[in-house]
């Protein structure tokens, strides 16, 4: 066995099944099937390597032990060290282009040879450019730009100019939400894996109920009366004193609200002197079949934060768009990171808004997405242990349940869908213990659609079973 599991269960006060006590934004790691998983498909050398890793990482919930090693990530791929190929509808978000894609690798190399580094208190060219293109893509009047080494830290960011432009520092925001790791985007995060232990948070940060219409917890049934935006105005209306709502448009397990949704929360924060803060991280740039997933709504927020894809799925970059009225912060620093304005991100970032440009890929998650979802309600009628498929662009989630009635999350069967279908070369994540979250590049070709869905229809067959 790679890890002594049961020590490592014990030092996080979780029982045999952490599934049931931890649902949250991955699969969790530490479970009797992916140990068993992992002893009948790993390799000697592969099994090395994990061991080693082990060694000289810190242990964590989601990744130790780690699932395999990679080698090759390449389009819609990931190769591991034993040479298996894998089509990956995870990707960490991070590969709306694809993994390794030529055109961005030329534009990096291109770009380290010229200038590799701007030091603080300069500026460059490409990062002035990328900044030029993303605000001029970004609705009504995002004009006001700033990039990070990451969406955590451009959430940080985002939520110090909310308490610098309302002289607040309340948030209202989602339970079961993610918004990064750090200590302040824990804060206004719902998932109890990041939560726990992690002592004293910060003050001021309320939490609401998501818009999920299949887990309402007003019992709206089919027909959604927006009690759940309600309740903001509510809370806004009762504190008084609130800075921001932020979370995310679409939560990528997903969670989808209804059109209405934000409309009426936009109506609210202007209401109540709230901004209106929308992470997009993981589903901008896209994702969706829209640039950014506000575009839905109709819906023009305060700030918008992107992250993920915007890099290449290379470099770690991050922006937070705002409106030109919050240019209000110049005698403190927001971010001030040292890669900031890294001009070879930057020349990743403009590479990969070319790409989904010229080769329309946004129309391409639209209807491929589309088709998909079909084909996921066909496989729906004829497996009762789907119990919900749901999507937007290419952002789709599988929601299995024991009991369709009651909604009765099917985590085990979640799990052995997960495995079957990693040993038949399909890899995903499962989100709040029982949903396949299904995340391809944008770039998937029909035939590798055909191939995933009936990897995926395979083993929820056998699982049904």
């Amino acid at each position: 066995m790679l890890y002594h599991r049961e020590n490592i269960l014990a030092s996080l006060g979780v029982g045999d099944s952490p599934m049931e006590h931890l649902k949250s934004e991955g699969d969790i790691n530490l479970t009797s099937r992916r140990t068993e998983w992992m002893a009948q498909n790993l390799d000697p050398e592969t099994r090395y390597w994990l061991e080693e890793d082990g060694r000289y990482f810190l242990h964590q919930a989601l990744s130790t032990p780690c699932l395999d090693v990679l080698k090759g990530a390449s389009g819609s791929a990931i190769t591991t060290h034993r040479g298996g190929d894998l089509l990956d509808f995870h990707g960490n978000n991070v590969h709306q282009v694809g993994f390794g894609h030529p055109r961005i690798i030329e534009a990096i190399t291109r770009q380290m040879q010229d200038l590799a580094f701007c030091t603080r208190r300069y500026t460059n060219i490409p990062a002035i450019q990328l900044a030029k293109r993303l605000t001029g893509l970004a609705p009504g009047d995002l004009n006001r730009l700033l990039f990070a080494p990451g969406g955590t830290s451009a959430i940080g960011m985002a939520l110090k100019l909310a308490r610098t432009a309302t002289g607040r520092h309340k948030t209202i925001s989602m339970w079961d939400s993610f918004h990064g790791a750090s200590l302040d985007a824990i804060s206004i995060g719902g998932e109890a894996v990041f939560r726990k232990n992690a002592g004293p948070l910060l003050p001021g940060c309320e939490h609401v109920p998501p818009p999920d219409p299949r887990h309402c917890l007003w019992d709206c049934g089919t027909t959604c009366s927006l009690k759940c935006a309600d309740y903001i105005e509510y809370i806004l209306k009762k504190e008084g004193d609130i800075a921001a709502v932020i979370a995310e448009t679409i939560r990528c397990t997903p969670f989808i609200p209804p059109l209405d949704y934000w409309k009426k929360v936009r109506a609210a924060c202007d209401k109540y002197g709230a901004l209106l803060i929308l992470d997009e991280i993981p589903i901008g740039l896209g994702r969706t079949g829209r640039m950014f997933a506000c575009e839905h709504y109709d819906v023009v927020p305060d700030m918008l934060v992107l992250g993920k894809g915007l890099g290449g799925g290379i470099f770690p970059l991050a922006a937070l768009i705002a409106r030109e009225g919050l240019n209000v912060a110049a005698d403190q620093a927001l971010g001030h990171y040292t890669h900031e304005k890294n001009p070879v991100a930057c020349a990743a970032g403009l590479a990969v808004l070319d790409i989904l440009e010229q080769d329309r890929l946004v129309e391409r998650a639209a209807s491929l997405g589309q088709t998909m979802l079909q084909r996921l309600q066909e496989m729906q009628q004829e497996l009762p242990l789907i119990g919900d498929v749901r999507g937007l662009g290419l952002l789709l989630g599988i929601e299995l349940v024991t009991d369709p009635i009651k909604m009765t999350p099917a985590n085990d069967q979640a799990e052995q869908v997960m495995y079957q279908c990693l040993t038949q070369g399909l890899n995903f994540k499962i989100t709040m213990g029982n949903i396949l979250t299904l995340t391809p590049a944008l770039t998937l070709t029909d035939a590798e659609m055909d191939q995933s869905l009936q990897i995926l229809k395979r083993a929820i067959q056998t699982a049904s079973r």
